[in-house]
């Protein structure tokens, strides 16, 4: 039987997950492509305004993540804190829909919606608790199906949206449709996820050991698999497991990470304005890469994983990158929304592995720590939209958009030399 397959049909965690997952990246793909026509032209923010309550909500995210994964990881407990931060999607959305105000825009997007975000990286954490069920090649597998269900809700959700709203007077009704999916993500969680299952191992592997220790214990046999050690840690309080992030031997890999993922962001800034600049397109050949790039996604995370088989994860890390330099480069020099389409074919292929594996490699920088390791997910998200920012600016201030693209590409191929480095030095 085909392992993709396989898993999903014996593993009903992962089927759970997959689609909760898929339900969440609906709720955003419905809103994101609007939010700012929304945010600034329908309810009168201004760009500054729009701008800063952006950065606040992704710093106010990114702290969500990380506490919540650490409190999961303490209490061993998955289900209800994803039962909590879901139900948050359903009230911000709401809000939004129900009250449009620029109040409730900025309130709902710092509080409710950031808070309601974390049921990303928590899904991952979930999946990644049960990681003693499966072996390292069925952990990538997983991984990577996770992944593809939210690149599936983006590939079909915005186009759809588009057209339910077309010719209305306003997009508010996103936020409806995104408040049911965020209804459907919470029932599938709270209905069909088992209960939370404590990581293997006897209880006194645990008992004996002090705050913050580590022992060793024993894994049931599970799926044909013999015994095999793992390392059982207890966690200390919360705000020490948030400064763990900080750590050098963390914050390096992540910065490596980070450096890779702002191509996504850069390429998301330059891409509309290239192809409406100097390429001569129309804005809705922007809607048809964006599209043609989401398929070619999917279809290639099939291969990216099959890659991991012969290629370490950093040494993968690194063709994809260099493969999406390649795409900068072409998106730098195009001329005509025809180079753009062509580019694009190489961005569908890098960007599958600069999307998916970096999940693998941020859950296993602390491996016995399944929420806090899958809190890194929304560190790398800030820190690359950070970087991308910084690298957008210093490159349009030299020669402009197709400046700014190859400088992005330059910037992950950096981001790429940290990670193989550092694995060099780790031996």
């Amino acid at each position: 039987m085909n392992p993709w397959i396989a898993i999903l049909r014996h593993h009903k965690v992962v089927r759970v997950s997959a689609a909760a997952i898929f339900l969440y990246g609906l709720a955003g793909a419905a809103t994101s492509p609007y939010q700012s026509v929304i945010g600034i032209r329908e309810l009168g923010l201004s760009d500054q305004a729009y701008a800063t309550i952006a950065l606040i909500a992704s710093i106010t995210n990114v702290i969500m993540a990380i506490a919540i994964g650490a409190t999961s990881d303490r209490f061993q407990s998955y289900r209800l804190p994803l039962i909590f931060v879901s139900a948050f999607g359903i009230i911000g959305y709401g809000a939004i829909w129900a009250f449009p105000s620029p109040l409730v825009f900025a309130v709902v997007m710092i509080g409710p919606l950031a808070l309601f975000h974390a049921t990303n990286s928590m899904l991952f954490g979930n999946v990644r608790a049960q990681s003693h069920l499966f072996t390292p090649e069925e952990t990538q597998i997983v991984n990577a199906v996770m992944r593809m269900a939210i690149s599936l809700s983006w590939v079909l959700v915005p186009g759809i949206v588009g057209l339910i709203l077309a010719g209305q007077d306003s997009m508010i009704g996103a936020y409806l449709i995104a408040t049911i999916a965020a209804a459907a993500c919470m029932t599938t969680i709270m209905l069909w996820l088992g209960p939370d299952r404590p990581r293997p191992g006897p209880p006194s592997a645990e008992e004996d050991l002090p705050e913050g220790g580590t022992g060793t214990a024993r894994v049931a046999p599970s799926s044909g698999r013999t015994d095999r050690p793992v390392q059982v840690r207890l966690p200390g309080s919360v705000f020490g497991d948030m400064l763990q992030i900080l750590r050098p031997h963390l914050l390096a890999p992540v910065v490596g990470v980070a450096l890779i993922s702002q191509v996504l962001h850069v390429n998301g800034a330059v891409l509309p304005l290239i192809m409406t600049g100097q390429a001569g397109g129309k804005a809705g050949d922007v809607g048809y890469a964006v599209g043609m790039v989401a398929l070619l996604e999917v279809i290639f995370m099939f291969a990216w994983t099959w890659s991991l088989r012969y290629l370490r994860l950093t040494t993968a890390l690194a063709y994809a990158i260099g493969i999406y330099l390649f795409y900068l480069i072409g998106l730098a020099l195009a001329t005509d929304p025809l180079h753009v389409f062509a580019a694009s074919i190489l961005a569908g292929i890098g960007a599958a592995g600069i999307i998916s594996i970096p999940i693998s490699y941020l859950l296993d920088l602390i491996s016995d720590r399944p929420g806090l390791s899958a809190s890194l997910i929304a560190v790398n998200m800030f820190l690359g939209g950070a970087f991308g920012a910084g690298v957008f600016a210093i490159g349009t201030a030299i020669q402009g958009y197709p400046a700014a693209a190859i400088l992005s590409g330059l910037a992950g191929m950096l981001g790429a030399a940290i990670l193989v480095w550092r694995e060099r030095l780790s031996g």
